[in-house]
């Protein structure tokens, strides 16, 4: 082994080691060296880390390094693809060099990304679908003739929502296994047999959790199940998402077009077994599939009616389920065993045999949402072209300490919003900064293992770069007079830098109010969410240099703009989880019934994450400056905002808005010099 691979983590990062050599303009980073110390003794020790990571503290190499010298099997988890295949992409090349790393390094993805062999041959054998998917099709055809991987992302040709993909890719529910005629050449065994082959893994936190899952419900079998290798330790980058997408991961849901996408491929499936033809086969299949879709149709055609919008979540109480156990369930629940029964008694293929699975999976699933766990937030949603009935689990704690911590070696979180507004624990111990998320998560005494905590701020000088901006007098976001005067603020504000602003809204509603008064008044490029792709709409943004992009929830975190273009962030108001949403009010209810205040226990400190999430979009380099300004005067004349303001990294303040002018006459670059990104 060489003294390089030898070397542990600090002395490759460090101001002696083969990074500094390796990257131009290096600088020393000791909160980089601390949480790559930290990583090194929870993969080697068996326990857990959490650590909040500030922006411009290369987090990404603080754990890849030691993941890559350890020597195990690491998973390393992301909140999304796009951040997935950056580390995958720009970041590993590099950790893999300092390493000298031979090892196989493998990218998993969900299986409903990869084409399923044996799905698209079958569209290709059935007259109607050709004809329905004409125009894709060929495209779909030349591609498969010359993919390596069968990953679907590579035809950029067709979107990620184009209708032929549901048909033609692959799935847990769809999947035959060994006994397909496709298997070695499928693209889903090769990706698991590399992910076998691989000492470091990258997935996310979807596929992560999907694949928990699966593999507890699979039992003693569960070893063979799912997607992922056994591995030793896991890193979760962006781990304050964990708990939200867990709870889906684990809940169950069920939708009209699931049901519909059954009823396609079992009609396929019959017609090309020759069971359509009642002259040849015993049973009416033409009439069972019309009765599924009458049945599906009938069901979440009264499950709509509950639903108290488009796009929303409604949340159903338990006094309500009995609203769900009707005739058209009943009606549903037969014609789904009928179906299965049909496709098993008349099996000769292991297409019919995924229909009947697939049916009888679909009964005990609406099944269980008629009458779902106790543990659950009911809940119902109709959208344009379906209408989704779901339970998600309230706490996942319990099953996120049973399922992954008590069952992994060395455990990595880390985010750069890890720390919130503390949570009072227990009497004989101060509140930390990281109560929230260990209450949360399930990461509270009694674990059985060591959690470490460690909080490693950015090296960014926000003292000089940035000013924080909290308008203290407008009205109350309350008040009927906050929008006029919120927006005309808005307008003075993106006046000040000139643009390059983003304006991070909370609701809908504030979005569309934004955009068309913006558009009208400040004479800049205005861009809003919606109107296109997000990739889209950040590209144009980006190249535009002095735009408004006006953006909900999804944009607060996960975008990533360096440089002159993003001089300005708005924020309207402060991003209190919706008290409606199923999941916040069952979550919300069950700390009240366990005695806590769930306003300070799980509204402030979830909001005070999003908070600093929206503020972290302005600086991403060294370089760049600008004003972060919060039009919600609670910030400051509530104690629970205050609380919020000291987690944001941005210290210097003010409320006069002549201060911002001020400001931005002393930092702003020339025109013609736009600052670095």
């Amino acid at each position: 082994m060489s003294p390089v691979e030898r070397a542990g983590a600090s002395e490759l990062l460090g101001p002696t080691g083969p990074l500094s050599e390796r990257l131009a303009g290096y600088e020393e980073r000791d909160g980089q060296l601390a949480m790559a110390q930290a990583v090194e003794r929870a993969l080697a020790d068996a326990t857990i880390v959490l650590c909040e990571a500030g922006t411009g503290t290369g987090k990404t190499l603080a754990y890849l390094v030691p993941a890559l010298a350890s020597g195990q099997r690491v998973v390393v988890s992301t909140a999304t693809r796009a951040l997935q295949d950056q580390i995958a992409s720009v970041d590993l090349p590099t950790a893999r060099a300092l390493v000298r790393s031979q090892g196989e390094v493998a990218v998993a993805k969900g299986l409903s990304n990869y084409l399923c062999l044996r799905r698209f041959g079958e569209l290709r054998r059935d007259p109607a679908a050709v004809r329905e998917h004409r125009r894709s099709l060929p495209l779909v055809e030349a591609w498969a003739k010359e993919t390596q991987t069968g990953d679907v992302s590579e035809l950029t040709a067709l979107t990620e929502d184009d209708p032929i993909w549901p048909e033609v890719t692959s799935s847990s529910e769809t999947r035959v296994g060994g006994s397909c005629p496709h298997y070695d050449a499928c693209f889903v065994t090769r990706m698991k047999q590399t992910l076998a082959r691989a000492s470091l893994i990258i997935t996310n936190h979807h596929l992560f959790l999907a694949d928990v899952a699966l593999k507890s419900q699979a039992g003693d079998a569960g070893f063979r199940a799912g997607v992922l290798p056994p591995y030793e330790a896991v890193i979760f980058d962006e781990a304050h998402r964990l708990e939200d997408i867990a709870a889906e991961l684990f809940g169950l849901r069920i939708s009209s077009a699931k049901v519909a996408a059954l009823s396609r491929d079992a009609t396929r499936t019959f017609r090309q077994s020759g069971l359509t033809d009642p002259l040849l086969v015993r049973g009416d299949a033409a009439g069972l599939l019309t009765e599924v879709d009458a049945a599906s149709a009938a069901f979440f055609g009264a499950v709509s009616q509950l639903a108290e919008g488009e796009d929303t979540r409604t949340l159903l109480t338990r006094d309500r389920h009995v609203e769900l156990r009707t005739d058209a369930y009943a009606r549903l629940d037969t014609a789904l065993e009928a179906i299965a029964s049909f496709a098993e008694t008349h099996a000769t293929s292991d297409a019919l045999h995924v229909v009947a699975r697939r049916a009888a999976a679909l009964r005990d699933d609406l099944a269980s949402l008629v009458d779902p766990p106790t543990a659950h937030a009911l809940w119902v949603s109709r959208k344009r072209r379906s209408v989704i009935l779901g339970a998600a689990a309230v706490s996942v704690g319990a099953t996120l300490r049973g399922q992954v911590f008590d069952r992994t070696g060395g455990v990595v979180l880390t985010s750069a919003t890890l720390t919130s507004v503390p949570v009072a624990g227990a009497a004989d111990r101060p509140a930390s900064p990281f109560s929230f998320v260990r209450q949360r998560l399930g990461l509270e005494e009694g674990l059985g293992v060591k959690v470490e905590e460690l909080e490693v701020g950015s090296p960014f000088a926000y003292d000089a770069c940035t000013l924080l901006y909290v308008a203290r007098d407008l009205p109350e976001p309350t008040s009927a007079a906050f929008s006029d005067a919120a927006l005309e603020r808005a307008s003075e504000l993106i006046e000040v830098t000139g643009g390059g602003a983003f304006v991070l809204t909370t609701s809908v509603r504030a979005l569309k109010a934004y955009g068309a008064r913006l558009a009208r008044t400040t004479g800049r490029e205005v861009l809003v969410q919606g109107e296109a792709p997000k990739s889209a709409l950040i590209a144009r943004f980006r190249k535009h240099g002095d735009a408004v992009l006006v953006g909900t929830m999804s944009f607060w975190e996960g975008v990533d703009v360096a440089g002159h273009a993003l001089r300005l962030v708005i924020i309207d108001k402060l991003p209190f989880a919706v008290p409606s949403d199923p999941v916040v009010s069952a979550r919300c209810a069950a700390l009240e019934a366990s005695g806590q205040d769930p306003f300070l226990s799980y509204s402030v400190p979830s909001a005070a994450i999003t908070l600093k999430q929206g503020a972290g979009r302005l600086i991403r380099t060294r370089k760049d400056v600008g004003v972060v300004a919060v039009l919600d005067r609670r910030v400051v004349t509530r104690r629970y905002g205050q609380l919020m303001l000291e987690r944001l990294p941005m210290k210097r303040r003010t409320e006069h808005l002549g201060d911002v002018r001020a400001f931005w006459e002393t930092v702003s670059p020339p025109t013609s010099s736009p600052r670095g990104g």
